[in-house]
């Protein structure tokens, strides 16, 4: 089959990539010479696991190309999938700029019953905004569908591959036909749904993981009052087969590029629809004040953050990946450098990206090496659970002093033992201090 994807971000070319690694004919659409030249190239301007070699492997093999030619691309093209970015607007609605435009530079350019499916994540409703701008430059007839995405930053190409799902909100038989044997190699459960199902359906997922963050960062709180271990209440509630053990993740909050876009844009969605007293206002209230609030409780801990030096462990917004779009330390560095601490900040893939978002902040050393961070540290303050981070061995280090597990990754008992002063998040003041 011959498919276009329209933009070269992280959803874009991880789609493309996969798209093209089932033999499908695959074309890269992007308006940026730049990142269409890099790409053709085998080059991919992010990190994520995988990627790159599939991106190569199918370049090689002549099933992917990139281009910045709409007509090229999109003249014999059977599926065009719209991945383009849908950033919040100021009132936190979604921005369905880039949308609209690339609908209307494709619509001269389709062939008779060609898919144009949006990939973007886009609020209930959007097909209806954008039929019309095709169709006042379309000269043939052509099916809308809407085609959401369930990647994972860190471990994208694995959970393109192998979905959980796939959800095809169409209603068009000869559509839901083509999209159909597109993903069958997927080898998936295909579920087929109206288009604003499919839409709400996404936002939806990824409200309620970032609710379970939001539930267990609380109950983590009401723990740190009364001397409970979080993980111990997390084995509790585990068993009761509706809750589960999966993804409880007491922490600094959520972040990345769709959790908090995405239950900003459900709140304003929600108020667009004269239901604007909702859960997810309070949602994202909670986690964007979460951080500053611990930091806040720590800083009392330890006295004060004025002449500390605190190695912050972690600057992605999660493992596996150099994004740090709405990551925790974006918060946390500028907040001890403000308080006067000098931080000496690690990661092993973000320090590129880091140097981008902090500039050249007096007081901050960045590094790819773990023992550079720690040394003459006052505090380790351990972000993100990167496995070169959990598996360093803090027990060893010589002269220890106060450890924050960020994650809850670490065994506090070893590190109460070998010196630390372990601090965990909602593991109780009685047990670790």
């Amino acid at each position: 089959m011959k498919v276009t994807v329209i933009g070269t971000g992280f959803v874009g070319v991880v789609t493309a990539a996969v798209l093209a690694s089932f033999k499908n004919d695959v074309v890269g659409l992007d308006i940026d010479p730049k990142k269409v030249e890099s790409l053709s190239q085998g080059k991919v301007p992010f990190f994520e696991p995988g990627l790159e070699d599939l991106l190569q492997q199918e370049l090689q093999n002549g099933q992917l190309t990139f281009t910045t030619d709409y007509a090229a691309a999109i003249t014999d093209a059977d599926v065009i999938l719209i991945a383009v970015g849908t950033p919040s607007a100021p009132d936190g609605n979604a921005d369905l700029t880039y949308v609209k435009k690339s609908a209307e530079a494709l619509a001269p350019h389709l062939k008779e019953g060609a898919v144009v499916a949006i990939k973007s994540t886009v609020p209930p409703g959007t097909l209806d905004v954008i039929r019309p701008i095709i169709e006042e430059k379309a000269t043939v007839d052509f099916v809308m569908a809407s085609l959401p995405e369930f990647l994972r930053e860190g471990s994208a190409v694995q959970d393109t591959l192998h979905p959980d799902r796939v959800v095809i909100g169409c209603t068009d038989p000869d559509g839901l036909a083509i999209l159909r044997e597109l993903h069958t190699p997927f080898h998936a459960p295909i579920i087929e749904v109206s288009p604003e199902s499919a839409q709400m359906g996404k936002y939806s997922a990824n409200a309620y993981l970032a609710t379970r963050i939001t539930f267990i960062n609380q109950i983590a709180d009401l723990c740190e009052k009364n001397g409970a271990d979080v993980n111990e209440v997390i084995k509790i509630i585990g068993q009761d087969n509706r809750i589960g053990t999966h993804y409880w993740y007491p922490g600094f909050g959520y972040g990345g590029s769709c959790f908090p876009k995405d239950v900003k844009e459900l709140a304003a969605y929600s108020r667009t629809v004269g239901f604007g007293s909702n859960l997810f206002n309070k949602i994202t209230e909670l986690n964007e004040d979460r951080i500053f609030e611990k930091l806040d409780q720590y800083e009392k801990r330890i006295g004060s953050w004025d002449d500390k030096t605190v190695a912050v462990l972690g600057l992605s917004f999660k493992p596996h990946t150099d994004d740090m779009r709405e990551a925790p330390s974006t918060k946390i560095v500028p907040h001890l450098l403000n308080k006067g601490a000098k931080v000496q900040a690690y990661d092993p893939m973000a320090l590129e990206m880091a140097e981008q978002v902090f500039g050249a902040a007096d007081g901050l050393q960045l590094t790819d090496d773990i023992t550079k961070a720690i040394a003459g540290a006052d505090v380790v303050l351990a972000v993100i659970e990167w496995p070169q981070i959990v598996e360093f061995d803090f027990a060893g280090v010589e002269k220890p002093t106060v450890f924050i597990d960020g994650r809850n990754q670490f065994d506090g008992e070893r590190l109460t033992a070998a010196g630390w002063q372990y601090i965990g998040m909602g593991t109780g003041d009685v047990a670790h201090v």
